[in-house]
């Protein structure tokens, strides 16, 4: 029994592959904590980085650039909400007026009679529904998800305050009678941190550009509510290559209401060259030939992540799917010279 003991804890491969299924495993027992845990994650890894990044330029204590990020950005936080985040509301509200507006008109009505000739009454009746209900689930959420960013912002601060001294205090578990499951932990916890930076940085980026991008197409347009539609894009830029596609739902609606057929047509062209844009130049200057994934794996990935994670699969799943390919030793990705570590 003791030399199988040894055997197992001698054999890297099997003993990784287990200490990964119990991570799995336990992960899934806390799934309800589940956008905790996420977005305490990223809110630690964008201040760790920040901070790095900071002392490079300025050698200031880190505890002092910590304090001064999170009273910038609860500021910044108290600001939105109390100035842009009414004008969002309105813009939300005029968008929705406009539509239903549009919708009660007699062209509308034209154009359900043709559409009805294709699909039953039945089938739009039970897809309207269905989008309700998600619409209404999502706004009795708020306040969850406003407690959920509370609280991850609070864990955030207090890792990153005291990151040398929590890092000095888990280095005790590898050097412990169990060492070796801990130094598990810590390579898959290294492996996970450098891919989900390399990805996450890269598809914010590209979301970004993909903002900007559409935003100035807008206002060419003469599109109303710009501000409100910029954010939708934004969100959904997020998600990647997946992203693109879902953001033409609302600006179609928005370009029929307004321009008719001939808007839609303009939005449809918008985003089959961002589209591109995003394909053949973002996805390789930002993502590279280290993360970069076939379109058909990638909505495979956002596919069966979402059945599983919900909404948070499809903003993590192609980072834990690269994770999954780097561990494996499909593809390797690249050290990137910044982790979630203390300063020397």
């Amino acid at each position: 029994m003791i030399n199988a003991w040894h055997r197992f804890i001698e054999n890297k491969e099997l003993r990784r592959f287990v200490v990964l299924a119990f991570i799995i495993f336990v992960l899934w027992m806390v799934r309800s904590m589940m956008n905790t845990i996420l977005l305490t994650f990223i809110l630690t890894y964008i201040v760790v980085n920040w901070v790095h990044w900071v002392r490079r330029w300025i050698k200031l204590s880190p505890a002092i650039i910590v304090i001064v990020t999170y009273a910038l950005l609860i500021s910044l936080l108290y600001f939105g909400i109390t100035k842009y985040l009414p004008v969002l509301t309105h813009q939300i509200v005029k968008m929705v007026d406009s539509v239903m507006h549009f919708y009660t008109s007699d062209e509308a009505t034209a154009l359900f009679h043709l559409v009805n000739q294709y699909v039953s009454a039945a089938t739009i009746m039970a897809q309207a529904k269905h989008w309700l209900t998600i619409a209404v689930s999502t706004l009795t959420s708020v306040g969850a998800l406003a407690v959920t960013f509370v609280m991850s912002l609070i864990l955030s601060f207090f890792y990153t305050l005291e990151l040398k001294q929590t890092e000095t205090f888990s280095k005790m578990f590898l050097t412990s009678k169990f060492s070796w499951f801990f130094q598990d932990v810590a390579y898959f916890g290294q492996k996970f941190t450098n891919t989900f930076g390399v990805v996450l940085e890269a598809q914010f980026f590209i979301a970004i550009c993909n903002t900007v991008i559409t935003t100035i197409c807008l206002e060419f347009m003469q599109m109303p509510q710009i501000f409100a539609l910029s954010l939708v894009v934004f969100i959904f830029s997020l998600v990647p290559v997946a992203g693109v596609v879902i953001s033409t739902i609302p600006l179609s609606l928005v370009a029929y209401s307004v321009g008719g057929i001939r808007d839609v047509i303009y939005i449809i062209i918008m985003v089959i060259v961002i589209h591109a844009v995003e394909a053949y130049v973002l996805n390789p200057k930002f993502m590279s030939s280290q993360t970069d994934l076939p379109i058909f794996y990638t909505f495979v990935v956002l596919l069966v992540s979402e059945h599983f994670l919900g909404t948070w699969g499809l903003i993590v799943g192609v980072p834990i799917f690269t994770f999954l390919l780097d561990v494996l030793g499909v593809k390797q990705i690249k050290k990137k010279g910044v982790q979630m570590k203390a300063d020397d």
